[in-house]
C-alpha cells in the first residue's frame, strides 16, 4: 500500500488546534445588532460593538480615536499597534485598552494575520448617582467605581489577558444563539464579566479590592433564627438546627448567648409562644390543636410552660382576649378565622 502523505501535503506538518470563536464567524453582526443598555453601579454601560473581526495580512488601521472605551483581545495571530507615539508588538493572548481619546493605529503581520475580539462601549456617569442601599447595591457601586477608576488611568500599553477576560465574547455569543430565559441578564454578565477582567489585568497585582467579609457569628445567629422561625411547628433540636447552620451544637448555643443573650430552647419556646397567643387571642380552634400546630407534640407540654410565663393558662388568656374582643366587635373589630 502507497503511503500518500506526502502528496496529499500532510507530512510533519502538526493537526492546527481549532480556532474557539470559529463560532462567532456565523453572524458576525449578531451581537452588534443588539441595544444593549443597562447600569452597572452608579454608570451607565452602552455596548457599541461586541464581534470577533478578522484581518487579512497586509491590513493596516489608520491612526484613529474614539470618545469611548475600545477593548481589543487577540486570541489569533500577530500585529503590532501604536498607542500615543509608542509601537507595540501584538500576538496571540494579548489585550490593549484604548480609552477616550487616546490616538492608535494598528496592522497585522502578513505571515501569521490577526483576529481580534473587540467590546466598543460608552460608559457614561448617571446624573443620579446616589449609592444604592442594601442587598449589595452599594458594594457594587463602589466596585463599578474602582474598575471604571483603573481603566481611565491605565496607561495605554497591551498586557496579557490573564483572566480570560476573552471567554465573556464566546460565551455572549451562546446566549444569543440560543434566546433563553433570562437573556438579557446573561449578556449583562458577559460584559461586566469582560470590563472587570480587564481591569483585573491592568491593575497593578498590590491593587486588590477589599472583598467583604460577614461577621460570622451574627450570620449564623441570623441563619439560626430563620431555621426556628421556618420550622417552630415541629418538633426541632439544637443539634438539627446546628447541622443547618454549619456548627456543633456547643458552638451553637454559645452564638445564642453571645448575640442574642438568649439560650436556643429559649428562643425557641419564645417564637412558639408568641404564635401561640396570636392564635388564642385571633383564632377559635381548640388549645390542643394549637399546640400540636407549633411544636408541641403532647398538648399537655403546653400548660406548664404557658402558665410559668404569663402567669395564666391558655384558656384564660383566651378569655381576657374575648372581653377585649366583644368590645372591639360593638365597633366593628371582628375576630378573624386563621386558615
Amino acid at each position: 500500500m502507497k503511503d500518500n502523505s506526502r502528496r496529499n501535503g500532510y507530512e510533519g506538518k502538526p493537526a492546527r488546534t481549532p480556532f474557539p470563536y470559529a463560532r462567532m464567524e456565523r453572524r458576525k453582526e449578531a451581537l452588534d445588532r443588539l441595544d444593549l443598555r443597562f447600569r452597572w453601579g452608579n454608570y451607565g454601560i452602552h455596548v457599541l460593538h461586541c464581534h470577533l473581526v478578522r484581518f487579512p495580512g497586509d491590513s493596516t488601521i489608520p491612526f484613529h480615536r474614539h470618545s469611548e472605551f475600545e477593548f481589543h483581545f487577540i486570541p489569533q495571530g500577530k500585529g503590532k499597534v501604536v498607542l500615543e507615539e509608542r509601537e507595540f508588538e501584538l500576538g496571540e493572548g494579548m489585550f490593549y485598552l484604548t480609552g477616550p481619546g487616546v490616538l492608535h493605529q494598528q496592522w497585522s503581520d502578513p505571515a501569521d494575520p490577526m483576529a481580534e475580539l473587540c467590546l466598543h462601549c460608552e460608559i457614561v456617569p448617571l446624573a443620579d448617582a446616589a449609592a444604592p442601599e442594601g442587598w449589595g447595591g452599594d458594594i457594587e457601586a463602589r466596585e463599578a467605581a474602582e474598575i471604571v477608576r483603573i481603566l481611565r488611568e491605565s496607561p495605554p500599553a497591551p498586557v496579557a489577558d490573564r483572566f480570560n477576560a476573552m471567554a465573556g465574547f464566546l460565551n455572549a455569543y451562546r446566549v444569543w444563539e440560543e434566546q433563553t430565559v433570562g437573556f438579557y441578564t446573561s449578556i449583562r454578565q458577559e460584559v461586566i464579566h469582560i470590563l472587570c477582567s480587564a481591569a483585573r489585568a491592568l491593575a497593578p497585582d498590590e491593587e486588590a479590592g477589599a472583598i467583604p467579609e460577614r461577621d460570622m457569628s451574627v450570620h449564623r445567629f441570623q441563619l439560626a433564627k430563620q431555621y426556628i422561625d421556618d420550622n417552630a411547628s415541629r418538633p426541632i433540636t439544637l443539634e438539627e438546627v446546628a447541622s443547618a447552620v454549619g456548627v456543633g451544637a456547643r458552638q451553637l448555643q454559645r452564638v445564642f448567648r453571645r448575640e442574642g443573650g438568649t439560650t436556643f430552647h429559649a428562643r425557641l419556646e419564645k417564637t412558639r409562644l408568641e404564635r401561640i397567643c396570636y392564635e388564642l387571642a385571633y383564632g377559635t380552634r381548640p388549645v390542643e390543636d394549637i399546640a400540636l400546630r407549633n411544636g408541641y407534640a403532647n398538648p399537655n407540654y403546653l400548660y406548664p410552660v404557658f402558665k410559668q410565663r404569663f402567669g395564666m393558662t391558655p384558656a384564660a388568656y383566651r378569655n381576657t382576649y374575648d372581653k377585649t374582643l366583644e368590645w372591639n366587635s360593638s365597633r366593628g373589630e371582628d375576630r378573624v378565622e386563621q386558615d
